[in-house]
């Protein structure tokens, strides 16, 4: 039986494996990783230089720094990552998990999000993005439904701070993943 380390009082505990892990990976590894985070390179290639990361919050920190630095083409890259709310990337567990609130919708407002997410697919150029975990498939339609007055402008910005919580969450995924132990 092997114990943990003793820490000293008042000593912080280390950082989650799942952190340890990020810091210490391949540089290729570590970039897979949080492309499956966030589709756009810029971001993940701003955070990769920036390892090791003492902290989650340190990681949250560079990765909302990132995040306000993302050129519109930036931005359009790591929207091509997401599919469209009530149609998650068969065999995707992760965008099933984020898009639970509409598994459970009724076939009425799934066809109405269909309709909403092709309106505003036609006058912004991508997929409706919002963070979606813990949201109902009413509350997505009704931000949508709201959303889709906005100028192309506004909705920028508005997907930047959506992909900003999405990467918060998934990171945080990242962070706490405890790799298991071969048998």
């Amino acid at each position: 039986m092997t114990s943990s380390p003793q820490r000293l009082p008042g000593e912080a505990p280390g950082p989650p494996a799942g952190l340890t892990r990020f810091n210490t990976s391949p540089d290729s590894a570590a970039l897979a990783a949080l492309h499956e985070v966030c589709a756009s390179s810029a971001w993940g290639s701003k955070l990769l230089a920036q390892r090791p990361y003492a902290t989650v919050e340190a990681l949250f920190d560079a990765s909302d720094a990132a995040m306000a630095e993302l050129s519109a083409e930036d931005l359009a890259e790591a929207m091509a990552g997401h599919p469209p709310i009530g149609r998650p990337k068969p065999g995707d567990p992760t965008s099933s998990r984020e898009q639970s609130g509409m598994a459970g919708a009724s076939e009425r407002l799934k066809a109405e999000m269909l309709e909403l997410n092709l309106s505003y697919q036609d006058k912004f150029g991508h997929v409706f993005l919002i963070c979606a975990t813990g949201r109902t498939g009413e509350q997505m339609r009704d931000a949508v439904r709201e959303r889709i007055g906005n100028s192309p402008e506004q909705e920028r910005e508005i997907v930047r701070t959506e992909l900003g919580k999405i990467n918060r969450i998934r990171l945080t995924r990242l962070a706490e993943l405890v790799e298991e132990e071969s048998a």
